[in-house]
């Protein structure tokens, strides 16, 4: 029938802007955006637009295995009913679980765009915004690998220093967010569900978790369509995080800005944080640099203030969270980001003329 045909067309393909013959959808601006940028960038540096497209597909090749797996795992979560047994686990003591949060963030192998489709599966899932707030602050800006990439390219000391400002940092948005929930604010996080079949599981919500959900016809439809929903909606907004990477990286050269950042002022450090706020520097790239840039003057505290603001609002990640919440919540990320940086800095600043 052409109810059916409609129904089915809209859950393959829910990127159609006319399902058979239905009710216009809304177009997707972010495609418009890519394809206009591909476009302006053919036209005027042929080179950088192959050089883009290149960057683009080998940088969603390198998360493809993050990516996959929190797309399986959000199908997964959805279908088996687990959903609500992640949310009732963050319902507990405000406390705890964001401490748990900010320490789990600071060491999970995540990257900072890796880390984007499991912050929307906890999102979706109804975990509490001030947890996934702290996770979402902690986990781009260390995990274990950078640890010790840090040790041996800047020093020991740095790397610790690091970690710890990580966890604060997580501890610093989780229970500012909570606070901000408190007075009312920041109480509908979510800019629109990235899952198209909340409702097609129906009365499943209110029956027990269902492990084995490939058995039951109607959750394998709830976990196929699921994951075709979140791929499409996490992969159109990190290709499009990953081209304005690309063009960044391209035409705002990283060791000029950072070399302003030498000073042993007290602006400093903010300047460094206000700088790495909207400069993406890869993490793993900034050691050797900011080790470079230290060692001819350049202040610890400065440092540490550009790589962790830097690592926060990396492209990726800040236009993938932009996607995923509302406004508010978006420019709560970025301020606490921002005010972290430049406290953990000046922290870091303090021990290292001590010690």
């Amino acid at each position: 029938s052409r109810a059916f045909e409609m129904s089915f067309l809209t859950r393959a393909f829910p990127w159609r802007d006319t399902p058979a013959g239905g009710p216009r959808r809304r177009r997707e601006p972010v495609l418009w955006a890519l394809a206009l940028g591909l476009a302006g960038l053919a036209v005027f540096d042929w080179g950088q637009a192959a050089r883009s497209i290149d960057f683009s597909a080998r940088s969603l090749l390198g998360i493809a295995p993050f990516f996959l797996l929190a797309v399986l795992f959000a199908g997964w979560a959805k279908a088996s009913g687990a959903d609500r047994m992640i949310a009732r686990a963050f319902s507990g003591s405000p406390v705890s679980t964001i401490a748990l949060a900010s320490a789990v963030g600071a060491l999970s192998p995540f990257c900072s765009c890796g880390v984007i489709p499991l912050i929307a599966a906890l999102l979706a899932a109804g975990v509490p915004l001030a947890p996934v707030m702290a996770f979402c602050i902690a986990s781009p800006i260390m995990d274990p690998e950078m640890f010790i990439l840090t040790a041996a390219g800047i020093s020991f000391e740095f790397a610790v220093g690091k970690t710890l400002i990580t966890i604060a940092m997580g501890l610093l948005a989780g229970f500012t967010v909570l606070g901000a929930q408190e007075l009312g604010w920041l109480t509908d996080p979510l800019r629109a569900q990235p899952t198209g079949c909340r409702s097609r599981l129906g009365e499943s919500a209110s029956r027990p978790e269902g492990w084995r959900f490939w058995r039951d016809p109607k959750r394998l439809d709830v976990f196929m369509t699921e994951i075709r929903t979140v791929a499409w909606f996490l992969g159109k907004w990190l290709t499009f995080a990953f081209f304005l990477e690309s063009l960044m990286l391209a035409y705002v050269p990283s060791e000029s800005i950072a070399v302003r950042l030498g000073a042993q002022s007290w602006y400093a450090v903010p300047l460094a944080a206000a700088i790495g706020v909207p400069t993406y520097l890869n993490g793993y790239a900034a050691i050797p640099l900011v080790s470079g840039l230290m060692s001819i003057g350049m202040s610890p505290g400065a440092a540490m203030a550009f790589v962790t603001a830097g690592a926060v609002s990396s492209i990726p990640a800040a236009i993938a969270v932009y996607a995923l919440v509302r406004v508010p919540v978006f420019l709560t990320y970025l301020l606490l980001g921002l005010a972290g940086s430049v406290a953990g800095g000046y922290a870091y600043q303090l021990v290292a003329l001590r010690l």
